[in-house]
């Protein structure tokens, strides 16, 4: 018999959804009807956040009863924080967030209830947490003192805060909340398909997102920005670019990282914005090394690709790579941040899974052998 296989599962509908629409054919990321380049420029996360779980934009009183119930949920359990101590200091970041995440769990009397009050409380603290999570393993590493969080600040200032050490200015807030919002959420991607997944077994929410974890860790994933920004400090200089880029493609399944997206034919709107948000940094900061290098890294790409009469363009990950080296974090935090956004968008998509719940069981194809007999292991 016959079947039609779509491997990857390209192009397969596994449920319908409200929460994100992604047109890869013009450019196009919506979250809940609202297009992400207006709430990137305009919006909080915390107001992101909002509209992904509830379906819409909060009033100023909803907003500020949402924003109190968030800050007071910053403080992880003591017990976590001696699980990531214990933990080697040269561990993959995201095996110890994944570890730290797990660990919350056996802290929660309440981690199996699965009514939708309880799950709508642990996606409140899965998002409160995931940054100090992220923190305190980082300065557990380097030596450092943890750093308390600060009720007072947004999630975007409070993570600056607890990370660096130092209170951060409006516009790194505003650029740590830009790239938040534009992380946050993006359809049913790898880590949203197995967050689901190992929820519609009816699993608990912190197993469900450990698990979505594992799967951002790789880097056809949310490792990609980490390759993009290990490219650039091995090629160094602008004037390196061009001759890693020619390496690179002529390599046997070369592989430019930070360019291509499985879904966008065309350039992802989310690194428009990141490129105009990295250029501002860039003059900012007086540092402008790694954008002008990602610039001519998408100049050389494009010179290229326009000789295969190919389109493969920057996708998110590639100027994100140069936003993050800029606000002062190492590369290989970059997918542990990248975590901290999308909790927002797994927890929407764990809502809308655990509300109307069905067990996936897709099927395989046997091609193996049939009509073997069993042999005694001194006959074999």
């Amino acid at each position: 018999m016959d079947f039609e296989i779509f491997y990857g599962l390209n192009g397969v509908h596994f449920d319908k959804s409200k929460i994100a629409s992604i047109d890869g054919l013009n450019g196009e990321l919506i979250y809940r009807g609202y297009d992400i380049r207006e709430l990137a420029i305009d919006a909080t996360f915390e107001e992101v956040v909002y509209l992904l779980w509830y379906a819409e934009l909060p009033k100023k009183a909803e907003l500020e009863k949402f924003t109190a119930d968030l800050r007071s949920r910053y403080k992880i359990p003591e017990g976590v924080i001696k699980v990531l101590r214990e933990l080697p200091k040269d561990t993959h970041p995201m095996h110890a967030i994944r570890t730290g995440i797990s660990a919350l769990a056996s802290f929660d009397k309440q981690a199996d209830d699965l009514e939708m009050d309880n799950i709508h409380r642990i996606g409140s603290k899965l998002v409160a947490q995931f940054p100090a999570i992220v923190a305190a393993f980082y300065r557990i590493r380097e030596g450092k003192e943890i750093i308390e969080p600060d009720e007072t600040l947004s999630i975007a200032a409070n993570f600056l805060y607890m990370f660096n050490g130092e209170k951060p200015s409006q516009a790194a807030t505003h650029v740590m909340d830009t790239a938040l919002i534009l992380h946050a959420e993006h359809g049913s991607n790898a880590s949203a398909f197995v967050c689901r997944a190992t929820a519609s077994s009816l699993t608990d929410v912190y197993s469900a997102v450990t698990a979505a974890m594992a799967s951002l860790k790789g880097k056809l994933h949310g490792g990609a920005n980490t390759a993009v920004m290990k490219a650039l400090e091995e090629i160094s200089s602008v004037a390196g670019v061009e001759d890693y880029v020619l390496k690179t493609l002529s390599m046997p399944g070369g592989r430019v990282m930070g360019f291509g997206h499985r879904v966008y034919k065309v350039l992802d709107p989310r690194a428009v914005i990141l490129k105009k948000v990295s250029h501002n940094l860039a003059e900012e900061s007086g540092d402008s090394k790694w954008f002008e290098m990602s610039v001519e890294m998408e100049r050389v790409m494009d010179l290229e690709m326009d000789k295969k009469g190919k389109q493969i363009k920057p996708n998110v990950d590639f100027y994100s790579a140069s936003v993050y080296r800029m606000l002062g974090f190492p590369g290989d935090m970059y997918t542990p941040i990248f975590a901290v956004a999308r909790i927002s968008g797994w927890m929407a998509h764990l809502y809308e899974q655990y509300a109307n719940n069905r067990l996936m069981r897709p099927r395989l194809v046997y091609e193996g052998q049939r009509g073997l007999k069993f042999k005694a292991v001194s006959e074999r």
